[in-house]
C-alpha cells in the first residue's frame, strides 16, 4: 500500500512539474509587438545581450546617387563638398561613414603615386643606390612634376620615394618603374594591385597619374589606396615628411611637400594630426587629394576629386571639414559601406567575429534550435523559444526511479 502510494505521488507530482513547466512563459513566443512597445529584457543584461551590430550594410548603397549618410541621435550635419566625389572613412576598421558618388570614374592626376608606391615601395630596399640612365627619363609628359632627377647621377632608393611624395616628381617615378619590371609592366602591376585591395574602378595606364586616354580611379578606390598606405610604416615615413634634402651630384637641395595640409604653405592652415597622404593636380583632373589624420586613438582617411568651387585651394579645406565631422560624427554614425575588399582575411575575420557573436546571442536567447540570428527589422520583436522539454522528462525520471528504489527498500525490510 505504501509503494502504490509512492508510485501514485510521484506520478502526480511529475504530471503537475509538466503542466506548471509546458504552461507558457511571459516573453516566450510572444506576437510582435508595435515599436513602442516596451523591451521584453533589457539591452545588454544578462539574460538578454544586445545584438552584436552589423557593421557594414549593402555595398551597392555606395552607387546611390547623393550624399549617403546614416546618422544617429547627436550626429554633426554632414558637410556638402563641392567635389564631384568625396569619400571619409575609418582607416582602421575601414568602414565608409560618408561619401558622394563614391564610385564615379574620374581622372585621379598624381593620386594615383599612392597605387604606384603600394606597388613598387616593397620591391627594393630604401638604401639601395642606382645611377639613372638616359633612357629611364624618356617619355615623361610634358609639364609634368619634377624633383630635378639627372642621368648619370646615383641616388639612393629613398631619395627617389622623398621625389615622388613630397616634389610628386614624374621623373622619380619613371626611374622606380624602370627598375621594378618597367613602366608597362608597372602599370600591369598597379592595375593588379588595385584589384587585389577590391579598387574596381581604378584603370591603369599611366603609373604617375598623367593624364591618359581612360586612366580614372574614383573616390573609394583612392580611399582604400590611402587606408593601405597608412598601415604601412614605410610608405607612412615618406607621406607624412614635410621637408628633405634631395641630392644633386656633390650638393643638395631642399624641397618641400606639396600636401599643404602638411606644411601649412599658401594660406592653408596645417591640419592637427595630419599623416598625409598625396594631392594631385592635371587640367583635366582638376585638384584632387587622399588625406589622413590621428586623433587619439582614431585614424581616417578621406578623399576628394575635383571641387567645383572655391579655386584651387578647395581641395584642402573642403578635406579639412570631412576630416573634422568625421572626428566629431565618431560613434554617432552607422556606416554606409567598407573599403575592405569581400575576400580579404579582414573582411573574412570581421565575418567570423559577427557570426560568433551572433552565435552567442542565439545560444543565450533561444537554446540549441533557436533560429539564426539575421538583421533587425524596424518595430520587430526577436521570438525567443519556450522551456526545454528536456528539463520535465528528466523531473519525471528522477521521480519514477526514487519510487523504484522506495519499493526496493521496502521489499527488504522484514516484516514483525
Amino acid at each position: 500500500m505504501i509503494v502504490t502510494s509512492a508510485l501514485r505521488l510521484a506520478a502526480a507530482g511529475s504530471a503537475a512539474m509538466l503542466l506548471v513547466l509546458s504552461a507558457p512563459v511571459t516573453g516566450a513566443a510572444t506576437p510582435p509587438r508595435s515599436p513602442a512597445a516596451a523591451p521584453l529584457l533589457a539591452p545588454g543584461s544578462a539574460t538578454e545581450p544586445t545584438p552584436p551590430a552589423r557593421r557594414f550594410v549593402d555595398p551597392a548603397r555606395l552607387d546611390r546617387p547623393g550624399t549617403q549618410v546614416q546618422p544617429l541621435a547627436g550626429a554633426p550635419a554632414v558637410p556638402s563638398p563641392s567635389a564631384l566625389s568625396w569619400v571619409v572613412a575609418d582607416a582602421d576598421t575601414g568602414e565608409v561613414l560618408a561619401a558622394r558618388a563614391a564610385h564615379r570614374r574620374l581622372p585621379p592626376a598624381s593620386t594615383l603615386k599612392t597605387l604606384f608606391a603600394l606597388t613598387a615601395l616593397p620591391q627594393h630596399e630604401a638604401s639601395e643606390r642606382h645611377t639613372v640612365a638616359d633612357e629611364e627619363l624618356t617619355g615623361i609628359g610634358e609639364g609634368s612634376s619634377l624633383v630635378g632627377v639627372k642621368e648619370g647621377y646615383t641616388y639612393r632608393v629613398s631619395d627617389l620615394w622623398n621625389g615622388v611624395f613630397l616634389s610628386s616628381g614624374n621623373d622619380a617615378v619613371h626611374v622606380l618603374a624602370s627598375m621594378s619590371g618597367g613602366w608597362e609592366s608597372m602599370a600591369r602591376q598597379m592595375q593588379e594591385k588595385a584589384r587585389s585591395l577590391g579598387a574596381l574602378d581604378t584603370h591603369v595606364v599611366s603609373p604617375d597619374g598623367y593624364d591618359a586616354p581612360g586612366q580614372v580611379s574614383s573616390a573609394y578606390d583612392l580611399a582604400v589606396f590611402g587606408r593601405a598606405g597608412v598601415r604601412d610604416p614605410e610608405f607612412t615615413r615618406y607621406c607624412s615628411t614635410a621637408y628633405a634634402d634631395f641630392p644633386a651630384g656633390s650638393w643638395s637641395y631642399g624641397i618641400a611637400n606639396t600636401n599643404r595640409l602638411l606644411t601649412g604653405a599658401d594660406g592653408v592652415g596645417r591640419y592637427p594630426g595630419l599623416i598625409g597622404v598625396k594631392n594631385g593636380y592635371t587640367s583635366n583632373a582638376g585638384n584632387t587629394l587622399v588625406a589622413a589624420a590621428r586623433r587619439g586613438d582614431r585614424t581616417l582617411v578621406v578623399s576628394v576629386m575635383n571641387p567645383q568651387s572655391g579655386g584651387g585651394l578647395a581641395v584642402y579645406e573642403e578635406a579639412r571639414e570631412l576630416l573634422d565631422w568625421g572626428f566629431e560624427a565618431a560613434g554617432r554614425v552607422r556606416p554606409v559601406g567598407s573599403l575592405l575588399p569581400p575576400t580579404s582575411p579582414e573582411a573574412r575575420a570581421e565575418t567570423k567575429a559577427a557570426g560568433a557573436a551572433d552565435a552567442r546571442a542565439v545560444s543565450v536567447r533561444g537554446g540549441a534550435g533557436a533560429p539564426a540570428a539575421g538583421p533587425a527589422r524596424a518595430g520587430a520583436v526577436e521570438e525567443t523559444g519556450g522551456p526545454s522539454v528536456a528539463l520535465p522528462l528528466s523531473l519525471v525520471g528522477s521521480a519514477c526511479a526514487a519510487a523504484l528504489v522506495l519499493w526496493a527498500w521496502r521489499r527488504r525490510v522484514p516484516r514483525p
